[in-house]
């Protein structure tokens, strides 16, 4: 008995071992993800390149895009390689990339080297949320993925943190070399961290796999009975669009293209956004610190109250309030009063996208619900593509008045989006799936 606990304790110890890693992976991602909205204010004023507004909005738009083309080769990527070995390679690729923008000697050069470290972010976070699940110790799944998702917050707290120490007294090329420094990370994560057990298993390498498994104390993931080829997952695709279930998929499609456009659109222009209402440097860059610590408390209570009173209902209230609270930071108010509304625009933000996951999850069948809630994640990004765009059109006009408006409109339209499409069509499955969905929230 005491042997058997032993052993338990010492695997617990060793998959928060590949927890740990994945979570500094993902700090590392939220950082470079984060530090280019954390520097813009700068760049701006100091007109580096000739820099405009809605050049700065495209610069933003290029990581997203980049994201894109990353999260959607990902998984064909992992597997025919490996997570392990995607890991690393998103890790070295978007620091890379980050030094490419430190020598950057123009908009063009720049805006390759953001394009490239978005390929690096969005490959790594959804390869990361698939090891975790492997290692996460039993019972505790849910958990784990949503303290990893606080890791990509963490990096938009310490990218603020680098921009205000570093900036002005040494200038924005030494905050991209900040974000070069995951690349001495990526040697540990080669040395340390374990190769995927749903790959192994998938290659047929279930000895390996069942080794790491004991010593892990983690339960192996069973063996697929086929291999889903392409016809399937056309197959897939066509049945959410068959008899009435077309409104609902464009619905929660075009919920997500909001929900993303908001995320990315504030993350990318808040600083910026709140130097135009007023405040000063250091202080907008204080406004990111309190938006993300929102946002991992966000990320810690959303699949909570979606257990309790429906993935659903838990995402049109949490847009409406998002949008209350991006609205309300158009008005200049005091700092304190401002702090506020930041921290709890930052809670419910996040969190209202993940519960959108959540909810295509549970109202989708087991044979297509991989399918509805990658498509939906999809076309979301083309949301997260926009809004960096579109707050460096509404700049560039001379409307920086209205870009948190905008963004508070798209806020409402995911709620109104979100909420037909829940009630037009019946629940399926417990709500209690909705833990796991925390893992889609990027």
């Amino acid at each position: 008995m005491s042997s058997s606990l032993s052993l338990s304790a010492r695997g617990g110890r060793l998959a928060f071992l590949v927890v740990g890693l994945c979570w500094l992976a993902v700090l590392f991602d939220g950082l470079d993800m984060f530090i280019y909205g954390s520097v813009l204010p700068h760049l701006l004023e100091t007109k580096t390149f000739g820099l405009t507004p809605d050049q700065a909005g495209d610069l933003g738009s290029y990581a997203t895009f980049g994201m894109l083309i990353g999260a959607l080769a990902a998984g064909t990527i992992a597997d025919r390689i490996g997570r392990k070995k995607l890991m690393v390679t998103c890790v070295i690729v978007f620091s890379l990339a980050s030094g490419l923008c430190a020598i950057a000697d123009s908009v063009a050069v720049f805006g390759l080297g953001r394009t490239l470290a978005g390929i690096g972010l969005g490959g790594l976070l959804p390869t990361a949320i698939s090891m975790v699940s492997d290692y996460a110790p039993r019972g505790r799944g849910a958990i784990i993925i949503g303290l990893l998702m606080t890791a990509h917050h963490a990096g938009g707290i310490l990218s603020a943190y680098v921009a205000k120490w570093l900036v002005e007294p040494v200038g924005w090329r030494a905050a991209f070399w900040v974000c070069v420094l995951p690349l001495l990370f990526a040697p540990v994560l080669a040395k340390f961290l374990p190769e995927s057990l749903s790959f192994l298993v998938a290659k047929g390498r279930t000895d390996e796999a069942r080794e790491l498994a004991a010593r892990y104390d983690v339960e192996l993931p069973a063996a697929k009975s086929g291999k889903q080829g392409a016809a399937d997952r056309w197959t897939n695709l066509v049945n959410l669009f068959r008899g009435g279930e077309w409104s609902q998929t464009l619905l929660y499609w075009l919920a997500s293209f909001g929900g993303l456009l908001l995320v990315y659109g504030v993350a990318t222009w808040l600083p910026t956004l709140m130097r135009a209402e007023g405040y000063e440097l250091g202080s907008a860059l204080s406004f990111v610190v309190v938006f993300n610590l929102g946002g991992i408390v966000g990320m810690l209570v959303a699949g909570r109250a979606a257990d309790r009173f429906g993935a659903p209902r838990i995402s049109a209230i949490w847009f409406a309030l998002t949008a209350a609270g991006v609205f309300l930071l158009s008005v200049h108010m005091p700092m304190s009063v401002t702090m506020i509304i930041v921290f709890f625009t930052g809670v419910f933000l996040n969190s209202a996208q993940t519960m959108i996951y959540a909810t295509v999850s549970i109202r989708s069948t087991p044979d297509s619900r991989a399918t509805a809630v990658g498509w939906t994640s999809g076309m979301g990004r083309f949301g997260a593509v926009f809004g960096p765009w579109l707050g460096g059109q509404l700049l560039a006009a001379g409307n920086g008045d209205w870009g948190f408006t905008a963004f508070a409109i798209a806020g409402l339209s995911s709620m109104v989006f979100i909420g037909v499409a829940a009630l037009r069509s019946p629940k399926q499955g417990a709500s209690s799936g909705s833990g796991q969905e925390l893992a889609g929230v990027h």
